[in-house]
């Protein structure tokens, strides 16, 4: 039997804001998308997931969607979206739409009508709630930090809850009349041609009970709304009434997830395949995860990924989105090994087991902004977080910014695509853009100065894909992970065909490896091999016999 798309194609993040402004008004757009599709297409890239264009006052970068139905004048039209669709299926690329539905904007027709009129159908849309006494209704308090709870203007001791920020009000899917909504949503993009969605945060969906939390700094009372029973119940009802009426997949944004929970959306149908977070945040202290904890090391990053690979069938492997900081920044050696380790990054991401997802400018090694001030931040979350760090430790602005910027600051990886080393490095014709540019496509980091060069590690993510696309070893293998030194990523991909084996120093040392000097080499990162060792960052794909 045919295996689906996604479990055949590596997939390409695009968020839209900061790929290609082809009207030159500061943000990204649809034709800027379609403009590049051909680069994605030669890169190798079989599906694009677009996060969200659609109409939104943008409090949350389109996270905070105000009309499901219309495309945000912004990036374009519904017309241009639908011409995306057809440009898209012309080079047998495939389109996935954000899927945020955990909450809406405040700007949204519904809740609009919910706090114009108390007794509008739309109140039950979201959690509308009395207060606790002069207290909130409980003592849950949200992803970015404060209270989850707003008081609702004009109404005495009347709450409504958002998990994240204030503009971003939760639907309620104890409702019916929700849940059709969502189906409807669903049926206008599938009829569209659009092939899956990615869905967000879609594990938080839905609230058990508003009981109060245990306590904890950040995501108190979680234990009422992520991983529920009532989430799965939901899904599957997704999937029962309109997704196994089409050729798609759900991929879930399931933050705090176990293997257990993990295997479970899996098994259940709930999802296809999802996202885990673990390795996203093994830098991070563990009770504040907002500060930073420890110099990077190979098995840091190397437990959790591993982890995951050995206990879940399937899986969305990543290193890099719109929410991470950029993963050379993260796990590679920026200064006296940066092509190297970037490309040591990419054979590890690419030759794991599941859909591989590579985010915008992640194959030409793009990096952190190196020189970012709070001025210049966009990020809501890193304001919020921000003012609580002010608040707890009495610090300046720019103090408490310092010591969260490298660690929660999304900006880093929504700094607009450089394209080659023209002003705003080609992402417009020079009008200013919607976020700072990162000045380091003048030194190179940019797609022209890559193609150029033979040695660059985008002409190495097209080798690596290329020939993970031409393997079904690495794409539907067997995973077995080999012990070895700490700073190895070593591993097997197996089928019965075939046997690879796959070992990448993650180190700036060089290490001692005797026993594969009989094997052939079928890729490395390096132009040679020296025998009985690995440079730094070298990396190597074996077929053993």
């Amino acid at each position: 039997m045919k295996e689906k798309a996604f479990k055949e194609r590596i997939i390409y993040q695009i968020y839209p804001l900061s790929f290609c402004d082809s009207n030159n008004d500061g943000y990204g757009d649809i034709n800027g998308i379609i403009s590049k599709l051909d680069y994605l297409k030669d890169l190798g890239i079989g599906i694009i997931w677009l996060s969200p264009i659609y109409k939104s006052p943008l409090k949350d970068n389109g996270y905070d969607i105000s009309d499901y139905y219309s495309i945000n004048p912004i990036f374009g039209t519904m017309e241009d979206f639908d011409n995306l669709i057809k440009e898209a299926n012309k080079r047998d690329i495939k389109i996935v739409m954000d899927l945020v539905i955990n909450h809406t904007s405040n700007q949204h027709y519904w809740f609009k009508e919910a706090l114009k009129d108390k007794n509008s159908k739309y109140r039950d849309y979201y959690y509308f709630r009395k207060g606790n006494g002069k207290k909130p209704p409980n003592n849950w308090n949200g992803a970015f930090s404060g209270s989850c709870w707003e008081k609702v203007e004009g109404e005495e001791n009347m709450y409504y809850l958002h998990l994240f920020t204030k503009e971003q009000p939760d639907l309620n899917f104890h409702n019916e009349e929700v849940v059709k909504e969502i189906e409807n949503i669903l049926k206008f993009y599938l009829d569209k041609g659009v092939y899956g969605f990615r869905c967000d945060v879609i594990n938080d969906i839905y609230k058990t009970s508003l009981d109060n939390g245990k306590f904890r700094f950040f995501s108190r009372g979680k234990e009422h709304y992520e991983n529920q029973e009532g989430c799965f119940n939901t899904l599957l009802r997704f999937r029962k009434e309109v997704l196994n009426n089409y050729d798609t997949f759900l991929v879930g944004e399931t933050s705090a997830i176990t293997p257990k929970m993990g295997n479970k959306f899996l098994s259940s149908g709930a999802l296809d395949l999802f996202f885990e977070f673990d390795h996203a945040f093994c830098m991070s202290n563990k009770f504040v995860p907002i500060f930073k904890k420890r110099k990077f090391k190979a098995k840091y990053l190397l437990k959790p990924l591993f982890k995951w690979q050995e206990v879940v069938p399937w899986i969305g492997a990543y290193l890099e989105n719109h929410d991470q900081l950029r993963s050379v920044s993260r796990f590679g050696n920026t200064s006296k090994y940066y092509k190297e380790s970037a490309k040591a990054l990419a054979m590890l991401l690419l030759s794991l087991k599941g859909t591989i997802f590579i985010y915008q400018g992640e194959e030409f090694g793009t990096l952190n902004y190196q020189d970012l001030i709070y001025e210049e931040t966009n990020d809501c979350m890193t304001k919020e977080v921000v003012n609580t760090v002010q608040n707890i430790l009495h610090l300046s602005k720019d103090k408490a910014f310092k010591l969260v910027n490298e660690t929660v600051n999304r900006d880093h990886a929504r700094a607009p695509i450089a394209w080659d080393n023209t002003i705003n490095g080609g992402f417009n014709l020079g009008h200013k853009p919607w976020i700072k540019v990162n000045s380091l496509y003048k030194e190179g980091i940019n797609v022209k100065d890559n193609l150029n060069d033979s040695n660059s590690i985008l002409n190495f993510y097209k080798e690596m894909i290329r020939f993970r696309n031409n393997s079904d070893t690495l794409k539907h293998g067997e995973f077995i992970k080999v012990k070895s030194n700490s700073n190895l990523a070593k591993f097997i991909r197996k089928t019965n065909k075939e046997t690879l084996l796959i070992v990448i120093n993650l180190s700036s040392k060089v290490i001692k490896d005797k026993e594969n000097n009989n094997i052939k080499i079928l890729l490395s990162n390096y132009k040679d091999h020296i025998k009985d060792k690995l440079r730094p960052y070298e990396g190597i794909i074996y077929k053993v016999n």
